[in-house]
């Protein structure tokens, strides 16, 4: 699969199937790829704690507040993305010119993570809103958490919904 129809058919999903769970091999080549995505001055100011079982359900009521999220529980993976400090040469960068590059680094590690979770054939989605203190508490981290994206199989029946996005000529001014 190319880039472009990865960027084409990956969705945000949100409906599992709770029965089959996500092969090593698969979740691996999703780790590595997450591994290799760029970030600043190569610091990577980020860890990814992968959760299931008990842990997953903990997080995923996490994710639920005021009834947001609540396919979070289907997912048999939930990989919880927390802030770490910068590395010196990015954290002096960043001070210097007022960019948050831990946020930068962190959303295309997002990408990196659910673009190859898509080429192995899983749905995924990225969630924002979320408890940090109790998800910290619960995996036991001391940095904030920014993302937790759920993977899994979607559910028998998941539809490619229509991409709504703005046109190129929108977004793009040649100068």
């Amino acid at each position: 699969m190319s880039f472009l129809e990865i960027a084409q058919t990956r969705q945000s999903c949100r409906g599992y199937d709770e029965t089959r769970p996500i092969e090593p091999e698969k979740l691996n080549a999703i780790l590595e790829a997450a591994r290799l995505a760029p970030s600043a001055c190569n610091g990577q100011p980020y860890h990814i704690t992968l959760c299931r079982g008990e842990t997953a359900k903990a997080v995923a009521a996490a994710v639920s507040g005021m009834g947001m999220n609540k396919f979070a529980v289907q997912a048999p993976v939930l990989a919880v993305i927390s802030e770490m400090p910068y590395v010196k040469s990015a954290a002096l960068g960043s001070r210097l010119k007022g960019i948050d590059y831990r946020s930068i680094d962190i959303g295309i590690l997002a990408a990196y993570l659910t673009a190859e979770a898509a080429a192995q054939g899983l749905g995924s989605c990225i969630l924002g809103w979320l408890d940090s203190d109790k998800i910290c508490s619960i995996c036991g981290l001391s940095g904030p958490v920014r993302l937790v994206i759920t993977l899994g199989y979607p559910k028998e029946g998941e539809v490619l919904r229509d991409k709504k996005r703005k046109p190129l000529t929108e977004l793009v001014t040649e100068l």
